[in-house]
């Protein structure tokens, strides 16, 4: 087995890719990239993205592309984040950038950004500690994270990163006493939702995360304002440091890299602001951040321990879906892919997973009412925090469970899934199919269903006289059959 993993961080600031080799446990760093795209700064005021910027983005996603080619596919996950989230116009620049990585991109939540970063960051300090704060401050969000052990107990992602402040509180270039003041408070304002519940959890340990985190501590360092570690003290240190500078392009301090320039009087008043506000003493830089995340949550997947199996077990038991019927609908939609994914070109492992996990949750909506439960399940799944799940993954997955039953209407299927429409639909017939041949919620082994695909004609084959003794079952065909047809299918039996 190939036990190369890769992580492509999609970064409002920077893109990074991490190329790693397991052996016995232990990460080995094959290849590093990372350029300073600035995706933020070129997204305009109507959430359009500079032609500039977008032509950087797709020369760089180019060059990543070409040094994934070694690396299996399965053991690749590509990050989309803050600016993603925010872009107007994501899906036609995902399509360009898809194609220019040659990969999915996944587009992932603040929440799921949160715990990806946290991961990294245990991983990496490998302390004893009850409880830790981590802290991740990127150019389009900040990311904050209490945990012990692997075990998060709180998580947020907040809408404030350099890349942002630095052009929302020093455009014209100038650093100020009141513009870094401005910039610390509004911080503050943002911070001021959850400061007090942080403190009410506590923590025994600070770790900071992210390339302006490292990078003003690098200047510390430098400068004599510490060895390891950043303290208020060092900060204010800092600040009057920018101050005296007067302009961005005169900031000349030691061990600061000139890339890092533009987005850093942005990022020093973020952290001042979570300093006061959450009365840090100090805190530990780490090298780890979301793509090391990323290639531990890789591994967990490649060894049966997928965090999003378990999101969907804990969402199955908290709204009291039949297990035993989503086993049975689970096993017959896995069954019905053997034979049509790979005729509609969706043979893929998360195809397959998706099936699964949509059959795991069709019911759930029953918590809430029987009546439109397909609605009701989409709904939770669409508006739920579910660990581990890219945007994507869980527009789909909502998409599966809205369409299992009634008439399948393309439009609906669409405002969730977007250019995803077509495959979308092809894997509802499976699960619709699946539940209705589950209908009678019969312990009792299912016979083997045959099914011959040709484009969007569905043929199923039953064992002779099956049917025939199942007048139930042919009825709910035939209405299937009816409802499949506003969707462009023709189902047909024998």
């Amino acid at each position: 087995m190939n036990r190369t993993y890769a992580a492509v961080d999609l970064g409002s600031n920077s893109f990074h890719l991490l190329i790693v080799l397991e052996l016995d446990g232990e990460l080995h760093v094959v290849d590093k990239l990372n350029e300073r795209v600035r995706l933020a700064a070129g997204l305009m005021d109507d959430r359009q993205l500079d032609p500039v910027v977008r032509t950087r983005a797709l020369d760089c996603l180019r060059t990543f592309g070409q040094r994934l080619g070694d690396v299996p596919a399965e053991n690749i996950r590509v990050c989309g984040t803050n600016t993603f989230r925010k872009m107007i116009d994501a899906d036609a620049f995902m399509a360009e950038a898809q194609t220019a990585v040659g990969h999915d991109i996944e587009v992932i939540s603040g929440l799921e950004e949160a715990r990806l970063v946290y991961q990294g960051v245990v991983n990496d300090v490998q302390d004893d500690v009850s409880k830790r704060l981590v802290i991740d401050i990127g150019g389009g969000s900040t990311e904050c994270i209490i945990g012990g052990g692997d075990t998060i107990r709180r998580s947020d992602s907040l809408y404030m990163g350099c890349v942002e402040y630095t052009r929302r509180f020093f455009s014209d270039g100038l650093i100020r006493p009141e513009n870094m003041n401005r910039a610390i408070i509004s911080a503050r304002l943002e911070l001021g939702s959850l400061h007090r519940a942080y403190k009410d959890i506590g923590w025994d340990m600070v770790y900071g995360s992210s390339g302006t985190i490292n990078a003003i501590q690098n200047v510390l360092a430098s400068n004599g304002q510490g060895n390891h570690e950043i303290s208020l003290e060092g900060l204010r240190w800092l600040v009057q440091s920018l101050v005296d500078a007067g302009t961005i392009s005169d900031i000349r301090l030691a061990g600061l890299k000139p890339e890092r320039v533009p987005v850093f009087p942005g990022g020093v008043c973020i952290l001042v602001a979570l300093f006061r506000s959450l009365a840090i003493d100090e805190m530990i830089p780490s090298s780890s951040a979301l793509r090391e995340g990323v290639i531990y949550d890789l591994m967990g997947r490649t060894s049966d321990n997928d965090v999003r199996d378990h999101t969907v077990r804990r969402m199955q038991e908290r709204y009291a879906g039949d297990a035993m019927q989503a086993d049975r609908v689970a096993k017959a939609v896995l069954a019905l892919g053997d034979q049509a994914l790979a005729r509609w070109g969706l043979n893929s492992q998360g195809n397959r997973q998706i099936l699964v996990w949509a059959a795991r949750l069709h019911e759930i909506g029953k918590a809430i009412s029987y009546s439109g439960y397909h609605r009701h399940g989409s709904y939770l799944i669409a508006h739920s925090d579910m660990v581990g799940f890219s945007r994507g993954q869980q527009s789909l997955l909502a998409a599966l469970v809205l369409g299992q039953r009634r008439k399948l209407i393309p439009e609906r299927v669409r405002q969730l899934v977007g250019r995803r429409t077509d495959d979308a639909l092809k894997l509802i017939v499976l699960l619709r199919l699946a539940s209705r041949l589950n209908r009678t919620r019969s312990p009792n082994p299912r016979p083997n269903v045959g099914m011959e695909i040709h484009g969007s004609d569905v043929h199923l084959t039953f064992p002779t006289g099956w049917l025939e003794e199942r007048p139930l079952t042919r009825a709910d065909l035939e209405l299937e059959a009816s409802w499949l047809s506003v969707a462009g299918f023709s189902l047909t039996w024998s």
